[in-house]
């Protein structure tokens, strides 16, 4: 797999749009991993510029991801309950919510016109995340040339994905910061662990498994290699890097009481996913009780919420993802970063 993918480590940084840069990616290509920028959040002139300013800084291979999400149906009673359920906490910074909710960021599956993209500046890697693309985009991007991999959460989606033809499996355990990748979050998860899953989607598929989830250290990489994973994909672990595009408030909080406690929540998106224990997570329950809107119309309300909190100097609302590893988190350079993760793990197996 490592042949495939272009890299000597088995070390892949993970995508974390709106976190990962191509400062970051070049980093970690560089220095012998799999350097990933997630394009799900930005239009094809962003995507565009990011694909460029990466390639710029590395001649090695890097990972782009996409998000495959299902299309957002509106549901304008569920988004009015919701907005509702918000106000007081909007009325706490002297704003209100917004009036109605936006689909902020298009699926793959409704983009065309990023496909055309990725077909034109052929980036190494792609992956998909929440689900898979049409048949036609996957064979398009390998007859492009172009290495494939999705995330799974569970074995179904695993067999789903090597159906597909995709080249290899993140297998995304529950401990994993940011969106679960699950393809339908309506239907029962299993909340499996990386390693458990790992090892199971190591020994019943016949593709290359890349572990994730709570994987900070080389000692965990080369406990995910043991059970059969070809390499182990890192997120949390590089926020704090310098080249990461974390602010101030996600830096303190990655070091700071609520990283210990992390949290899977839906509020702040309207799909399951892992933060720093935070005001915004602490309020599920409270004053946030109903069913939050559809991926990514939610996390339009989210983010509005996030704007009025900050500008009162309140960053509790922040999407501040990271996963259960955070208090392992380290303040080092990538290159630095992936070279003492690289010497433990030659430790940890020798």
């Amino acid at each position: 797999m490592l042949d495939k993918l272009g890299i000597s480590l088995p070390i892949l940084q993970a995508p974390m749009a709106g976190v990962s840069t191509p400062e970051l990616a070049a980093a970690v290509s560089n220095a012998g991993g799999l350097g990933a920028i997630g394009i799900g959040a930005s239009g094809v002139e962003e995507a565009s510029r990011m694909i460029a300013e990466t390639r710029q800084r590395t001649d090695r291979p890097f990972n782009v991801n996409v998000f495959t999400h299902a299309t957002p149906q509106a549901d304008l009673e569920c988004e009015r309950a919701w907005l509702e359920s918000l106000r007081p906490l909007f009325a706490e910074f002297d704003a209100e919510p917004p009036t109605r909710l936006r689909t902020i960021y298009q699926s793959f599956n409704d983009a065309p016109d990023m496909l055309e993209l990725l077909l034109e500046m052929r980036p190494a890697v792609v992956s998909f995340h929440f689900g898979l693309p049409f048949d036609e985009a996957i064979t398009s991007l390998h007859d492009a040339g172009i290495t494939l991999l999705a995330t799974a959460t569970n074995l179904e989606e695993a067999r789903s994905i090597a159906d597909a033809g995709i080249d290899g499996v993140v297998a995304q355990g529950i401990e994993a910061g940011g969106h679960r990748g699950v393809f339908d979050h309506t239907v029962s998860d299993p909340h499996l662990g990386a390693l458990a899953l790992t090892r199971l989607l190591a020994t019943e598929i016949e593709l290359p498994i890349i572990a994730a989830g709570g994987i900070m250290d080389g000692a965990s990489i080369g406990a995910a290699l043991d059970l059969g994973a070809a390499a182990a994909q890192l997120g949390t672990a590089f926020i704090d890097c310098p080249e990461s595009s974390a602010d101030t408030a996600y830096r303190e909080a990655l070091h700071g009481p609520g990283a210990d406690s992390t949290r899977l929540t839906s509020v702040i998106s309207g799909r399951p996913a892992r933060a720093l224990d935070s005001r915004f997570t602490r309020a599920e329950g409270r004053h946030l009780t109903g069913r939050p809107p559809a991926y990514p119309m939610a996390y339009d309300a989210g983010k509005a919420l996030h704007r009025a909190a900050k500008e009162k100097g309140e960053h509790g609302f922040g999407a501040h993802w990271a996963g259960q590893g955070a208090p392992l988190a380290r303040s080092l350079p990538a290159a630095e970063l992936v070279a003492a993760l690289t010497q433990e793990l030659h430790s940890a197996t020798h």
